[in-house]
């Protein structure tokens, strides 16, 4: 039998070549190996350095387990999540000034079991909140936390809080598909049937370098400094309070249903237009914002999924990538030729997607203003199911209350938190749904009201309404029945307010009658007279 140096002395140059790359491979996936990042992971970082305290990054998915449960079956199958998936084992130290992201061989689950058996609601949601916006430690780690709260021997809440850095909504998903097969399968004590990954998510982070270094990086860099060319707008809100000078991160949604009935039309109109539901939304929000603003050049952020390989669509990681969709509303067009302009627009971002917004802003280096973000102030997003969700998945994710499923055998209802971050001024997010549309738009608290908010969720609406009757109408007309309807909703606020400055009035007047007559009494009730001079 020939020895190991004797075959490999056989092998033709290729073969050595191969080989080679193959121990190579190998060798980089070792224990505590280290390895760069992601553009994206990058610009996460760098805020990180500015704001460790901050927990803007957090991304929790809390449910209520309304079944009986079979906690070390659980444990075993979160942990499980972890050893499949390299990125949740993951922290990023600093070396030399500049940052890696560390792969540990092993990493224990960081799974808290608590009994909130006696916890009133009030208690338990405060628990759950300070838990969800508790900074991670991006150095140390870990950049994973599972917490479950007994409430009975029947009933428990589950709450995953994962930095950002790590995942993405995509990832969540996944992440609850695989939980379905592991858990009955830890159950039963069998091997759980997930296919092996072959990729993890530095061979993506290694093909974004290459890809980027290359004439497909060139092209895509060629195409979005045509895009962005000229001075970039900055999009002008205006807010209930003055922009503070450091960008603040302090947030809350205000959620809403595009109901049934007009979700049913929209889709029917995309269909008929030959064009998409995501971009006759974002068509609409577009025109929602320059209405607000009197802006007709502005940019909007959307995220891509950023797995335009399949062989990534497995991977837990941080893929997404916002895009910058700039819309030009000049020369009053028709809302059906405006459509016709986004859905270009939108067409050139989707094949040029894969450049990272990160890269983006250090290329065209946007005059930098600390108060508010570069590129984009605001972001529109459209989630819908992909094939790793199961069914319902996308909404119970996106955190509405009352949702169910049963992955594997656990049934989860979803439970809402309370949103208190946003790394942008305004966020619409959309979520497609079978029937309706469930909405949300989060906002920074520092800048605008509930109220406004509330207005201009009910604008976007009233605008889809009518775009759907009357495609033909220009951006102008659009806009002039939104100016209507705020004329009539101020003057409707005017009439309110003379009506509580008269009760008050009235009140003042009745009070003073009352205080005179009394005056006019003596201590024992009876009257008082005085001379015409008013004395006695």
């Amino acid at each position: 039998m020939s020895s190991p140096s004797q075959r490999i002395a056989e092998l033709s140059s290729d073969e050595k070549r191969a080989l080679l790359a193959q121990l190579l491979r190998k060798q980089t996936r070792g224990a505590k190996s280290l390895y760069p990042l992601s553009y994206n992971q990058q610009g996460i970082w760098f805020l990180y350095q500015l704001a460790p305290e901050s927990a803007v990054y957090n991304v929790n998915f809390a449910a209520r387990i309304a079944s009986d449960l079979n906690v070390p079956a659980l444990r075993r199958a979160l942990q499980g999540l972890v050893d499949r998936h390299p990125s949740l084992r993951t922290t990023f130290p600093g070396s030399f000034g500049k940052p890696v992201q560390q792969i540990h061989e092993h990493l224990n689950l960081h799974f808290d079991q608590l009994d909130g058996s006696t916890w009133s609601e009030v208690a338990l949601n405060a628990w759950l909140l300070a838990e969800a916006y508790r900074p991670f430690d991006l150095e140390r780690g870990p950049l994973l936390r599972v917490s479950l709260i007994t409430r009975s021997p029947h009933e428990y809440i589950l709450l995953l809080v994962v930095h950002h850095i790590v995942i993405d909504f995509w990832s969540l998903a996944v992440l609850l598909n695989e939980l379905g097969v592991l858990y009955p399968a830890q159950c039963v004590g069998v091997k759980a049937p997930l296919p092996a990954l072959d990729l993890q998510y530095t061979d993506y982070v290694r093909w974004q370098a290459e890809l980027l270094a290359g004439p497909e990086g060139e092209r895509q860099w060629s195409y979005w400094q045509k895009q962005l060319a000229g001075q970039l707008p900055v999009l002008e809100l205006p807010t209930d309070r003055p922009r503070p000078p450091l960008q603040t991160y302090r947030g809350a949604s205000h959620d809403f249903t595009l109901n049934d009935e007009l979700s049913g039309r929209l889709k029917a109109f995309a269909k008929d237009r030959g064009t998409t539901l995501y971009i006759v939304l974002l068509s609409v929000f577009q025109i929602l914002l320059s209405h607000h603003t009197g802006q007709e050049d502005l940019q909007v952020g959307s995220p891509m999924v950023g797995r335009s390989r399949a062989e990534f669509e497995g991977i837990v990681g941080l893929f997404t990538n916002p895009v910058v969709l700039r819309a030009n509303l000049a020369g009053n067009p028709t809302f059906l030729t405006f459509l016709s302009q986004v859905r270009q627009t939108v067409l050139g971002a989707l094949e040029h997607q894969d450049y990272p917004a990160v890269l983006l802003v250090e290329r065209l280096r946007p005059l930098r203003d600390f108060s508010r973000p570069p590129l984009c102030q605001v972001m529109f997003v459209l989630d819908k199911p992909h094939r790793f969700a199961q069914a319902g998945s996308t909404t119970f994710l996106a955190g509405e209350t009352g949702l169910r499923m049963n992955p594997g055998g656990l049934l989860l209802e979803s439970f809402a938190l309370e949103r208190r971050a946003a790394t942008l001024d305004l966020v619409l997010l959309i979520i497609e749904a079978p029937g309706s549309l469930s909405a949300s738009m989060r906002y920074n608290t520092d800048l605008f009201d509930l109220t406004t908010i509330v207005r201009m969720s009910g604008q976007f609406e009233a605008l889809l309404r009518h775009v759907i009757g009357q495609p033909a109408a220009s951006l102008n007309d659009l806009k002039e029945l939104l100016a209507a309807a705020d004329r009539q909703e101020q003057a409707l606020i005017r009439v309110a307010h003379r009506e509580v400055n008269n009760r008050k009035l009235r009140q003042v007047k009745r009070k003073a009658c009352s205080t005179s007559h009394l005056a006019n009494e003596d201590g024992q009730g009876m009257p008082k007279y005085t001379n015409a001079n008013g004395r006695y």
